[in-house]
């Protein structure tokens, strides 16, 4: 899978997508992250990508023919499956948009900046649009890392354990039972019998039962969708 990251603060990207999972998934070839400088597209001798919104807005806007001149660019050198903007007011991004995306080929993720960007490449050249959250960033590049590292992954050979994946938080629907590890007692805080047990049966449906209860105490949304 290959993954196209515009941006105009690409330095932004260089610590999330070089490490760990995603860092690890590119190097082996499962994945390709590539990081595009907006302003290599720039207007000018200053190479502008934003200018004053019309109507009196308070803000910069990022204008339309860097965007629309990199689009362009990438789409003749390959074909994409999708171009995705990360914006406030975008579909909230959840698991199985990750599980998704991560079966396509090519996909283009469009950080958004200042006051956001001319609405016209919105309405011409974006496929879907997504938001990590109800609250404002400064631009758009977490959002993006945070988008590229639940898609990834889950991309088959990301993770060593591939059934690690699969048993996540939101993969069924529900946020994960609690998870333990050695020693079996600390302080007088033990770990619950039954995952001493070794009856995977009853483990199981113990782990089921706890991903409901948790779920409906802290995400009750989740079953309601």
């Amino acid at each position: 899978m290959r993954i196209d990251i515009i941006t105009v603060l690409p330095e932004i990207l260089d610590g999330p997508l070089n490490n760990s999972i995603i860092k690890r998934a590119t190097d082996k070839g499962i994945a390709e992250v590539h990081i595009h400088d907006l302003r290599e597209y720039g207007l000018g001798r200053h190479k502008q990508v934003d200018d004053y919104a019309f109507g009196g807005e308070a803000g910069m806007v990022m204008m339309i023919e860097p965007i629309y001149n990199c689009i362009n660019d990438l789409k003749k050198q390959r074909d994409y499956d999708l171009v995705i903007y990360t914006s406030p007011d975008g579909k909230p991004w959840k698991q199985k948009e990750a599980n998704r995306i991560s079966m396509m080929n090519n996909i283009i993720i469009l950080c958004g900046h200042y006051k956001g960007i001319d609405y016209r490449i919105r309405e011409h050249l974006i496929d879907e649009e997504y938001s990590i959250g109800d609250f404002v960033l400064t631009g758009g590049e977490l959002a993006a890392a945070m988008m590229c590292d639940s898609i990834i992954r889950v991309i088959p050979g990301a993770i060593g354990d591939e059934q690690s994946a699969l048993s996540d938080s939101f993969q069924d629907g529900l946020l994960a039972p609690p998870v333990y590890t050695r020693p079996a007692e600390f302080n007088g805080w033990k770990v619950p019998d039954i995952l001493l047990s070794g009856n995977f049966a009853k483990i199981d449906e113990w782990k089921e039962d706890l991903a409901y209860e948790r779920t409906k105490a802290l995400r009750p949304d989740l079953l309601e969708e």
